[in-house]
């Protein structure tokens, strides 16, 4: 996608360790009209596909798949990387390794918003190591339910996690494909 791309030349900064920044626009402040063409983007690419419900992760993710979900008319469901309080009932649970913050979470989702005959789309802002989306996997396949496919806005095509999961079988659109990163230069390539 173009439009993520130029976004991410012009405001985007590459950080030592692999690091691309892109909180001015994507993770942090959140840039609505970018969201919007994401989400059609996303709707055009997985529209042959039944989906019934988006999933996504705290906290990053749940701005663009709120957007993307408008796109289907289907509800959203985050995975919470803290049990509160205010959950009740019986959860799926599974281990994610944050690449960002170099810490183990367990993350849960109340059974009761995923059930068998769920076909899910799970939306994240980034796809490195594959450790969250493989996580979300495992959340949908502990439900019996059907992972339709996987829609990232920006993945780290030079870091394995798109294929490990691309290898399960499992469709992945990525928005934009970053190749290289050069943290002192500050410049990157996107595949093409």
């Amino acid at each position: 996608m173009k439009l993520l791309e130029e976004r991410i030349r012009q405001d985007g900064v590459v950080k030592p360790g692999n690091v691309l920044k892109v909180d001015s626009f994507l993770n942090h402040q959140m840039d609505v009209d970018l969201f919007n063409e994401m989400g059609k983007e996303f709707k055009r690419l997985f529209a042959r596909h039944p989906i019934n419900k988006i999933l996504t992760i705290e906290a990053s993710g749940i701005g663009i798949a709120c957007i993307v979900a408008q796109h289907f008319n289907v509800p959203v469901v985050f995975a919470k990387k803290a049990k509160s309080i205010n959950l009740d009932g019986e959860m799926y649970s599974t281990k994610i390794e944050s690449f960002t913050h170099k810490k183990v979470y367990d993350v849960i989702v109340a059974k009761k918003f995923l059930q068998p005959e769920d076909h899910i789309l799970i939306i994240d802002d980034f796809l490195a190591n594959g450790c969250a989306v493989d996580g979300l996997i495992d959340l949908i396949r502990s439900a019996g339910a059907t992972v339709e496919g996987v829609g990232i806005a920006i993945e780290k095509g030079f870091q394995q996690g798109g294929d490990l999961i691309r290898s399960k079988g499992i469709r992945v659109e990525s928005l934009a494909i970053v190749d290289s990163m050069d943290c002192d230069s500050g410049t990157l390539t996107f595949r093409s």
